[in-house]
């Protein structure tokens, strides 16, 4: 067995270097110049940067669920986000890098009139609600019909219902949840932050439809139209 290192692919800011393996039958069977040129065709993903939003009422869940995505963190006693906080996150898929600029805003009423700032532009929409609460889940269904009318309508937008893990105190049932979704043209899935049910999955099952939306391109890809920032902020206005 022979071990070659060859240098497939440079950009702007990285260089792709892959180790190639191969048997003596491998190397007799298969010209060379054909297995790099396979192997650059599996490492060239495109890269997507794009803008996720997520929306419903106060106590929902949403912190929660970007918390314990960005941070693997959960907590009981998760206070009220005031404006909105933004998350940023890469997920390495095998069809493409994609970096989630993510946008938790604030349930309150009072932070209603903001909520178009941060949806408009958005490649994609996460409605959450409490399970728990039928208020919630009308109240979720108000967002999406506020997307509806106002949301890009290539939005992708998905419906959570959150806190699965308090099923002895569930209001809505995963049929009804579904079945709305499902009518409304949305995304539907069953979660929950304290336990982490179907958290990454979600994250990932986003990602996998905004890379498979996306152009075949490899570089400078973007779904949403904000100037970028970095880290973790928090907006509010008085």
């Amino acid at each position: 067995m022979t071990v070659q290192q060859t240098m497939i692919e440079e950009e702007e800011d990285f260089v792709v270097v892959v180790a190639v393996v191969m048997t003596e039958a491998e190397e007799g069977m298969m010209d060379r110049g054909i297995l790099i040129k396979a192997l650059m065709a599996k490492t060239r993903n495109k890269n997507i940067q794009a803008k996720l939003v997520f929306l419903g009422d106060m106590g929902a869940g949403k912190t929660s669920l970007v918390s314990r995505f960005v941070r693997g963190q959960f907590s009981d006693f998760q206070e009220s986000t005031i404006g909105a906080a933004f998350f940023t996150q890469v997920l390495s898929l095998n069809e493409a890098t994609i970096k989630l600029d993510i946008w938790d805003t604030a349930g309150q009423e009072r932070y209603h009139s903001l909520a178009p700032m941060y949806y408009r532009g958005a490649a994609a929409a996460v409605v959450v609600y409490d399970l728990t609460s039928s208020e919630s889940f009308e109240r979720a269904k108000k967002w999406v019909q506020e997307l509806q009318r106002q949301g890009n309508p290539n939005l992708m937008k998905f419906l959570v219902a959150n806190k699965v893990d308090l099923e002895e105190k569930r209001k809505v049932g995963n049929e009804e949840g579904e079945l709305y979704a499902k009518e409304n043209g949305l995304n539907f899935l069953e979660t929950s932050a304290k336990t982490a049910h179907n958290v990454n999955e979600l994250f990932y099952e986003i990602a996998k439809k905004l890379a498979k939306a996306a152009p075949s391109r490899h570089t400078g890809m973007k779904l949403h139209s904000r100037p970028q920032e970095t880290g973790r902020r928090f907006f509010c206005c008085s």
